[in-house]
């Protein structure tokens, strides 16, 4: 059984097959779905998603991209939402400084006050990082709260080394079989699996074979296979170290039968 620790199931690639993905999912022996949040109104149809669904649970918070448009209460709004079942982190939050669709001030503000949301909640946190990685730590530290996920990991391997030795998992996309991303494939090999997750970050950065197409968490299998072959390991040792990782990270250990 698998687990897909992050996807974006609410947005509206999904609206014409959503039952048909759901299925396609529960095929591939994917057991559970953390569907995470972007924006405010992104983060409330994320919660809303998952009380419909039983193996379908909710990440909340501002990504970098959206910090600019973010309402001034939105600290408020998220703690509320927080309070609903099936809530299990706050994400996805971060710097992204490759677009920079929002300022890196604003980046900055706004991902610490949700780091500090997270420490005052007691929830993981699903961090995003691009080109951003020395300014995270330095927030991380300075608000010293180190429990969560570098999620789509794309950096060295001494970044990898750096976040494990503060406490934070890795969590590897379909990226990683991509035939360029030799630097990726490095740090799989080096990484323990007792600190990796699995993750589709759907509807984006469908993995081989289906590159190019959108991406749906049945298609976690395929970034798993591969780890398995990176790390010359059975494919269902990765499944279960990854799903027992999931769950206990974000807690899925007594809420998820």
């Amino acid at each position: 059984m698998f687990i897909d620790s992050h996807a974006h199931l609410e947005f509206d690639e999904y609206a014409a097959d959503f039952p048909q993905v759901l299925e396609r999912a529960k095929s591939a022996q994917v057991e559970a779905i953390l569907n995470i949040g972007t924006s405010v109104e992104h983060s409330k149809k994320t919660v809303a998603l998952a009380s419909q669904y039983p193996h379908i649970f909710a990440a909340i918070g501002i990504h970098p991209h959206d910090g600019k448009d973010t309402p001034d209460h939105y600290l408020d709004i998220l703690k509320e939402l927080a309070r609903k079942p099936k809530v299990v982190a706050i994400g996805e939050i971060g710097l992204d400084y490759f677009y920079k669709h929002s300022t890196p001030d604003i980046q900055k503000q706004r991902f610490e006050e949700q780091v500090c949301l997270a420490k005052e909640l007691n929830l993981p946190i699903s961090i995003h990082c691009r080109e951003a990685f020395q300014n995270i730590i330095d927030i991380l530290n300075r608000s010293q709260y180190f429990k969560g996920v570098f999620h789509c990991f794309t950096g060295s391997l001494a970044e990898a080394k750096k976040a494990l030795d503060m406490g934070f998992y890795i969590s590897i996309s379909g990226i990683v079989t991509f035939k360029k991303s030799t630097v990726l494939q490095e740090v799989v090999k080096e990484l323990p699996l007792e600190k990796m997750l699995i993750e589709t970050d759907a509807p984006f950065l469908a993995p081989e074979p289906n590159r190019g197409k959108r991406n749906e968490p049945a298609f976690v299998v395929q970034t798993a296979k591969k780890i398995a072959e990176l790390k010359h390991i059975p494919l269902e040792e990765v499944a279960k170290v990854t799903t027992q990782n999931t769950k206990k990270l974000f807690g899925l250990l007594s809420s998820y039968v």
